[in-house]
């Protein structure tokens, strides 16, 4: 059988590190390599850090088994990133830098953190980098492409943002008024998220470019229960 190697990018993140601890506990993935900017908080047999301030991979033995499948869930605020340049050179070029990576390592199928909304036109900048981004990664290449764009998350980070936990909030009151289209908007766990990237990875797709909202990420995750 052949051997299962992903890499990983943003592993310290809200749904990277729910992601990699479940890419630990699954035995198809052989071997994990995690690019990041730090150390992670665990660590595991399966599990190798490439760190890079700048997520590069300056050395690469060839000896290495090339992971085919990868995994980016990098992303910011403008108010984490400092500006609104700070936030286009994270969510949009940053990312851009680490699949193309990842494409010359030899990642075939990707998986991607983006957003509900995402649009290269939109008037938000935010939703126009995460756009952008879509629309880059798009021509690289792949075998396929998974855009997994939830809404507001829920979970513990790091750094704890004021305003993901007023929404969560508020979402609370209006949530049985949230059918239809509006379900997408309807706080999503990033354990479930990175549970929903984990599945997409190993399905097989129709289409080689494939956006997953709240919605559609619960439906995936309904069909393994």
């Amino acid at each position: 059988m052949e051997q299962q190697i992903v890499i990983v990018a943003g592993a310290t993140g809200l749904v990277g590190t729910e992601l990699t601890k479940l890419l630990l506990e699954e035995r198809a993935i052989d071997h994990i390599y995690a690019l990041s900017r730090k150390p992670l908080a665990f660590t595991h047999p399966k599990l190798e850090t490439i760190l890079d301030h700048q997520l590069r991979v300056l050395e690469w033995d060839e000896s290495k088994v090339s992971p085919s499948k990868g995994y980016i869930c990098l992303g910011t605020t403008r108010k984490q990133a400092g500006s609104m340049q700070g936030l286009e050179d994270i969510d949009y070029h940053l990312v851009c830098q680490v699949a193309k990576t990842m494409k010359l390592l030899g990642v075939k199928h990707l998986s991607v953190v983006s957003s509900l909304g995402a649009n290269p036109r939109s008037p938000s900048h935010y939703l126009r980098c995460k756009g952008k981004m879509e629309q880059a990664l798009e021509q690289l290449g792949f075998d396929s492409v998974t855009f997994v764009r939830p809404g507001p998350l829920v979970g513990l980070r790091d750094n704890p943002r004021t305003d993901e936990a007023i929404v969560q909030w508020l979402f609370k009151i209006i949530r049985p008024l949230m059918v239809g289209s509006l379900a997408r908007y309807i706080p999503i766990p990033a354990a479930l998220v990175a549970k929903s990237m984990l599945y997409d990875s190993f399905s097989s797709h129709t289409r080689s470019i494939q956006r997953l909202d709240s919605v559609e990420m619960r439906k995936l995750l309904n069909k393994y229960r």
